[in-house]
């Protein structure tokens, strides 16, 4: 862009478009914005947009709506991202706070991301294969039965229930509790497992333990459950009814690869940590037949470690500094109730 007047209008209609979901003429900006120029100028400055690809005219209308190259360069000049309202970070606060498990936050997650952008939301749950182990307990039920408990760094709690043939007296419990967390805190899950089996597996059968070889056995289970690496939440595909004037080309690919989850996955892109939200805008994602579809996505986790993505997703009309600023804000919130669990 040669200055920042044309700029001032492609911003405008941009935001125009976005809001009203009709073509943006010369007169609407001169009298919506204030840009102290005359309406002669403005129609100069859309005639110079239009060549170099920022904007286009439909066939049916005198006015104009951006291309991908002119969302790109609106998201890409945005000087900040939109911040929340006080009042909309205590709504997070308030609805995510209020969550009993990792199945809960991230449904809760889903749907509150959603009704913020008004577009189709998207939350993958945490990786298991990039987590780490935060704690193991081993509780006595009864003499001859023990409940497991396998907490990770994802939030996510396995328990297993585990038979043994003799009794267990809670001195012996106690010593085995102390042997595994010490293999295996903070460790992640491939090593974690492996220390698992060199406790079930000593190097010497006299050092062999049926209790502790078990025990060991059923946490190297219920770390091997990978059910949730690709495993993803979806809510507001309702809200793609706003866009009914571009069910073909736009919607209908969308909903086709909503019921595709690695699709979705890989639409999402991989989760960039330090709260990078990243866009990608129609062409720019990997699949041509969503070439009408654009993405806002960033990772979550704990601390500063992206262990899964969630954003929006959405035809390329779309709100993006107020989509940017949710997902960022979702996330964020995310990442310390994980970081707190």
């Amino acid at each position: 862009m040669q200055n920042e007047r044309r700029l001032s209008v492609l911003r405008a209609i941009v935001e125009d478009y976005v809001k009203t979901e009709e073509p943006v003429g010369s007169k609407a900006l001169v009298e919506r914005h204030g840009l102290g120029v005359s309406p002669a100028t403005v129609r100069n400055d859309m005639a110079a947009l239009e060549e170099e690809g920022y904007i286009t005219a439909p066939h049916t209308s005198a006015g104009r709506v951006p291309t991908d190259k002119g969302y790109r360069l609106f998201v890409d000049r945005l000087t900040t991202v939109k911040p929340m309202t006080a009042a909309e970070k205590r709504a997070i606060a308030g609805f995510l706070d209020g969550a009993v498990d990792l199945d809960d936050v991230v449904s809760r997650s889903t749907r509150l991301l959603s009704q913020l952008t008004r577009q189709v939301a998207v939350v993958q749950y945490p990786t298991l294969s990039r987590s780490t182990v935060r704690h193991v307990e081993l509780v006595s039920l009864a003499p001859t039965r023990l409940l497991l408990v396998l907490i990770l760094s994802t939030g996510r709690v396995e328990q297993r229930l585990l038979e043994v043939t003799e009794e267990v007296s809670e001195e012996t419990l106690a010593g085995l509790r102390q042997q595994v967390n010490a293999a295996v805190d903070g460790v992640i899950i491939g090593e974690a497992c492996q220390a698992l089996r060199a406790i079930a597996h000593p190097e010497t059968d006299d050092s062999k333990d049926d209790l502790a070889t078990s025990v060991a056995e059923a946490l190297i289970e219920a770390m091997s459950d990978h059910r949730s690496d690709e495993r993803i939440s979806i809510g507001g595909t309702s809200n793609l009814a706003r866009f009914g004037d571009s069910f073909d080309t736009a919607v209908r690919p969308l909903l086709e690869a909503l019921e595709e989850h690695v699709v979705l996955l890989k639409l999402m892109g991989e989760a960039t940590a330090g709260g990078l939200v990243t866009v990608r805008i129609g062409a720019e994602g990997p699949y041509q037949e969503l070439s009408q579809t654009s993405v806002v996505a960033t990772g979550y986790g704990p601390g500063d470690e992206a262990l899964a993505t969630l954003g929006v997703v959405g035809p390329t009309r779309m709100d993006y500094p107020g989509s940017m600023a949710a997902v960022r804000a979702v996330a964020r919130y995310l990442s310390r109730i994980l970081d707190e669990a």
